[in-house]
């Protein structure tokens, strides 16, 4: 008898609770909710993240804000947004495609509730004007004459920017000399003014600049060629098959998010991405849209940290 009870007052509590976070869900959102961006105001992941932010607030009828907080790679804004309480008022951008160092106070896979991919975007090569080579033939015949002389910014590791000038430096046997900076927006600002004559960047981030002759991209880290930049080759086209690097745009929630509320967010982000406005704003940035499931978003970062892992791992580029 006393077992009995004992399990009927378990039951009562387990239904109660769930109760409470499906009513707790049916009132999502009550208040503004918080998108933490972990880059730079003026990078391609902000853009993004501002974008969606501001149609998620009219989807979900409270204001979504962006809070930039960049710090050594992403790393201190992610750190932020997994320690925050699991109830749908903090969610965070996440690009996967990256293979994180350990020790970081966070799991990218346990830590975060995937709500659903935005976007895709290769890394490009890209130069100032004044740099002598048009091609990535050139890059590298000129890097192998001057070893050393040569530099190319990126954000930080553990960034898919910075591990894909490594790659480009380990498939080519090249000796640049990686200039990190604390974001594309930053990184972008010093190609335009000279101050770093390569870059491993984003497209959103330079679009702009290259729509103005004061950025030439070099060649696309890509399967294929974007649509952003048709007439730009893929490093496979250009002799470099092999060389492929793509930042993948997500959001996540802290786990233990309530699942309705994660299924609501993912509704609207899906809608928001397949919609004609952003899905045209997106490709013009640079961008391919990708709505995804939340279990499409998992399976998305299983893959691209995995297959970074092993492949930084082999290359002895891993960064603890």
């Amino acid at each position: 008898m006393h077992v009995a009870r004992t399990m009927a007052a378990v039951l009562l509590g387990i239904a109660l609770l769930m109760s409470a976070h499906a009513a707790r869900a049916d009132e999502y959102p009550s208040r503004p909710v918080t998108l933490i961006v972990p880059y730079p105001a003026g990078g391609g992941a902000d853009a993004v993240g501002r974008l969606i932010a501001q149609k998620l607030s009219v989807a979900l009828g409270q204001q979504v804000i962006v809070e930039n907080r960049p710090g050594a790679g992403s790393v201190i804004g992610t750190r932020a947004a997994a320690k925050a309480a699991p109830d749908g008022y903090t969610i965070a951008m996440v690009l996967t495609g990256i293979s994180l160092p350990a020790n970081l106070g966070f799991d990218i896979k346990q830590d975060f509730a995937p709500i659903g991919l935005i976007a895709s975007s290769p890394i490009v090569l890209m130069a100032h004007p004044s740099f002598p080579g048009t091609s990535l033939a050139d890059v590298i015949a000129l890097a192998k004459k001057e070893p050393g002389r040569i530099s190319a910014g990126t954000p930080p590791p553990p960034t898919l920017n910075y591990f894909a000038a490594e790659l480009f430096k380990a498939m080519t046997g090249v000796d640049i000399t990686i200039v990190t900076y604390r974001g594309t927006g930053p990184l972008t600002n010093d190609l335009v003014g000279g101050h770093v004559p390569l870059a491993f960047n984003t497209i959103t981030a330079a679009q702009g600049n290259i729509q103005a002759g004061k950025i030439r991209p070099i060649a696309v880290a890509a399967p294929k060629r974007s649509a952003a930049l048709p007439d730009v080759p893929t490093a496979a086209e250009a002799g470099l098959p092999g060389f492929e690097a793509v930042i993948y745009y997500g959001i996540s929630a802290p786990a233990g998010t309530p699942r309705p509320i994660i299924e609501r967010l993912n509704k609207e982000l899906r809608a928001i991405v397949t919609s004609e406005e952003i899905s045209q704003r997106l490709i013009a940035d640079g961008g391919d849209p990708a709505p995804s499931t939340p279990e499409e978003y998992a399976a998305n970062i299983d893959r691209e940290e995995g297959k970074w892992a092993a492949l930084l791992k082999k290359l002895g580029l891993v960064v603890n």
